[in-house]
């Protein structure tokens, strides 16, 4: 009897999975002209495979039951590999514990399955407590990298302290995606390191980064915004100077903190980024993610950066783990254009939203910054509406001016 219960209860787990993985995405309601989103969310714990939670042999596990538990996957990177859509999700087990599982799929937009393992990344000589949030860029050396979060107990605190950690930047690399080999902690002039990205060309030689420096594991203390620097070598990497590109700003949207999300689209126009930042209510803190381009020739120098943020958890996006927040450290740019966003929220499961390069440029360059007032704000929205009182003016009086019947002639209306 047990038997059969076990069988009826592994058919009933397969037929779940196999209609989750295969299900249709749906393009979301009409959106802002910016992106779209879709309806369903194209990771979550249900993705990972029966075979990671589950003992199959009846003899060993006759009820059938979850014997390691998935919570979350979420805050992938991204890359488009042998002509398939290829995230590495931070997967998160009930134990807390973070690891990488790579899912694909044939559009970017649904059908994404996991490989059969997870990745087994190799150790510095410093064990890593926990790993996470990886940004995957195909750098012109010819390697694929991935900089990562890693996470270690703070040493110089009592025992009782069991909370204190220190982050730091890990980094490893690849070709296949299936073997990795792990490079020496990139090393800066800051205490912790968190939200690394690698900048996919040579600057002057040397290896770019995009970096965080931040005093504490939480708190970004003295910590001025995104900076960027440059490094001699890739292994031992190392950031002596880290320039502020992007600063946290009193009352906006990255009062609290901010940092890159995916390595930057090269674009005609410039670097087009996407960066979250952090603000605190009353209810905690809240991540949004905002867009930003800088110079083609000086990757320091943001030229472009639009008002407020680009886009902000909504409905169910809002409700998870650590809730109110959206976060993003993969996306692709596709031949023909377009671009595919992939999103967290709420530290629970994985998102797509798409757009094109076009629409994001035209977004980032025409879109008024902020000003840092509500003053301001007023006066972009009352601009606004007199260019568009000016243009359905003189739109109407074009079109009174094609009907106009010239003087002294006479339109029968049997005609």
């Amino acid at each position: 009897m047990k038997n059969k219960e076990f069988q009826d209860r592994l058919v009933a787990l397969q037929e779940r999975y196999e209609k989750l993985i295969n299900r249709n995405n749906e393009r979301a309601e009409i959106g802002n002209g910016i992106f779209n989103r879709f309806k369903y969310p194209v990771l979550t714990s249900e993705h990972t495979p029966l075979h990671w939670k589950y003992d199959l042999n009846p003899m060993t596990n006759p009820f059938l039951m979850e014997r390691i538990g998935v919570n979350a996957v979420f805050n992938a990177g991204a890359i488009k590999f042998n002509g398939k859509y290829v995230m590495v999700a931070r997967v998160e087990g009930n134990d807390r514990k973070s690891f990488f599982g790579i899912a694909e799929s044939p559009n970017g937009i649904d059908k994404f399955e996991f490989w059969n393992r997870p990745i087994s990344i190799p150790e510095s000589d410093v064990t890593d407590a926990n790993i996470y949030d990886m940004r995957l860029i195909e750098h012109e050396d010819g390697w694929i990298y991935g900089v990562f979060c890693t996470e270690r107990r703070k040493t110089d605190v009592p025992p009782s302290d069991t909370s204190s950690a220190v982050a730091q930047c890990g980094i490893v690399r690849t070709k296949d995606l299936v073997e990795w080999e792990r490079l020496e902690d990139l090393t800066t002039s800051s205490s912790q390191q968190r939200n690394v990205v690698l900048h996919p060309e040579f600057v002057n030689g040397k290896y770019a980064f995009y970096t965080r420096p931040q005093d504490g594991f939480i708190d970004p203390g003295s910590g001025g915004g995104i900076a960027f620097g440059l490094s001699e070598k890739i292994n031992p990497a190392i950031v002596v100077d880290q320039k502020v590109v992007d600063s946290r700003i009193y009352h906006t949207i990255n009062e609290a903190k901010n940092g890159l999300g995916p390595g930057p689209i090269k674009t005609e126009k410039g670097w087009l980024h996407l960066a979250h930042g952090v603000r605190n209510t009353a209810a905690g803190l809240r991540y949004v993610l905002y867009l930003f381009m800088t110079d083609l020739q000086d990757l320091s120098k943001i030229i472009h950066k639009p008002g407020g943020y680009f886009m902000a958890p909504e409905g169910d996006e809002r409700v998870g783990d650590v809730s109110n927040v959206l976060f993003s450290s993969g996306w692709i740019s596709d031949d023909d254009g377009s671009v595919y966003i992939y999103y967290a929220s709420s530290d629970s499961r994985m998102h797509v939203a798409t757009s094109t390069i076009e629409r994001l440029c035209d977004y980032v360059i025409n879109t008024p910054e902020d000003k840092f007032s509500s003053k301001e704000s007023v006066l972009s929205i009352n601009a606004l509406i007199d260019a568009n009182e000016l243009y359905l003016d003189e739109k109407n009086e074009a079109v009174n001016d094609s009907i106009k019947v010239p003087a002294g002639e006479f339109v029968s209306s049997k005609e």
